[in-house]
């Protein structure tokens, strides 16, 4: 059986470290944690240059070496956001997703934003892998969770998302579209009422390509762009849901940049929110992220970032956001 191989996407700003040596990191961590005190730096410039392919990697050569276990060492000297972002970047992507949807449904109240962002964005084969993780450390599948949690309309879109049925190819056909575009309409802006199932099915099994596309095309037929016609026909947490899902279709650079936005406008910080989207988008589009948040706040996300935050926390979102140490 051939031996996985890292992967990683050009617009991301963590990227594979050249000549990387999984024992030289391991060592190299455990002696940043050994003694009085703690060299934060050493474990900010290691695990910020390392894409989570090879973190996993440590991990195992760590255990190996020292027969412990390195991320529940790590928490052991850190603490506070630092030590959240630092737990983030050595879990899986999937358990890491996992581990925020169970954040978003324990105690009172659910928060829907997170369930539809992860849920909207992730790939068929990531979204197959978070279940798994979720209920591995849960004892209860995510589809379980998420009908306890939900209702109605809103609660069919999870779940259809969840099946991780959509199209991942880039190619379109018009002439499809132009069919899901007026049966859109049929069931949306020509009928007293609406037919939400409709809106579900093209929404979550057709590709974004597809998807941009027919909004194209809805706009002919309706001379309406398909954000208002969800706005004046739908409501709730399942309009949330909806609108969502067109703007990451339409953009999803700038989908999470505004979410990024929202994260640190107005008084305090989601660093939930912030922490999230940064280690989850870091190997994949955050280059195009840092475009889209200069275009749509006029300020940098670094200039951002260094308003909200401070110290050790601050240090290691600018390096996985891809600021040099002598930027």
């Amino acid at each position: 059986m051939a031996a996985k191989k890292d992967t990683y996407n050009v617009r991301g700003t963590v990227k594979p470290s050249p000549g990387f040596n999984a024992y030289h990191d391991a060592e190299n961590l455990r002696s940043s944690m050994k003694g009085l005190g703690t060299d934060e730096d050493v474990i900010i410039d290691l695990l910020s240059s390392r894409t989570n392919f090879q973190r996993q990697q440590i991990i195992k050569a760590f255990k190996s070496s020292y027969d412990q276990n390195l991320i529940e060492e790590l928490k052991s000297e850190l603490g506070g956001n630092f030590e959240n972002v630092v737990e983030g970047l050595m879990l899986t992507p999937a358990k890491f997703d996992a581990q925020q949807l169970s954040y978003a449904m324990e105690g009172v109240g659910t928060d829907e934003h997170i369930l539809l962002e992860i849920l909207a964005t992730r790939t068929n084969k990531h979204i197959y892998e978070l279940a798994e993780a979720y209920q591995t450390e849960n004892a209860v599948s995510l589809k379980e969770s998420i009908q306890c949690e939900n209702a109605g309309d809103f609660e069919n879109l999870l779940l259809a998302l969840l099946k991780g049925k959509r199209d991942e190819s880039i190619v379109v056909d018009t002439s499809l579209a132009k069919v899901d575009a007026q049966e859109l309409f049929a069931a949306g802006e020509d009928k007293w009422g609406t037919d939400e199932t409709k809106f579900i099915k093209v929404f979550c099994r057709r590709s974004f390509a597809h998807l941009r596309k027919v909004f194209e095309e809805y706009f002919q037929i309706t001379n309406k762009d398909v954000e208002d016609s969800i706005k004046d026909e739908m409501s709730g947490t399942f309009q949330m849901g909806m609108l969502a899902l067109v703007q990451y279709a339409k953009n999803p650079a700038g989908y999470f940049a505004n979410k990024l936005h929202e994260a640190m406008s107005g008084a305090g910080t989601d660093d939930k929110g912030l922490i999230r989207i940064v280690i989850s988008r870091s190997e994949i589009d955050m280059m195009d992220i840092k475009i889209e948040f200069l275009k749509l706040s006029g300020k940098s996300l670094f200039s951002y970032i260094e308003d909200d935050v401070g110290g050790d926390y601050l240090k290691i979102l600018l390096r996985v956001c891809g600021k040099d140490e002598d930027e």
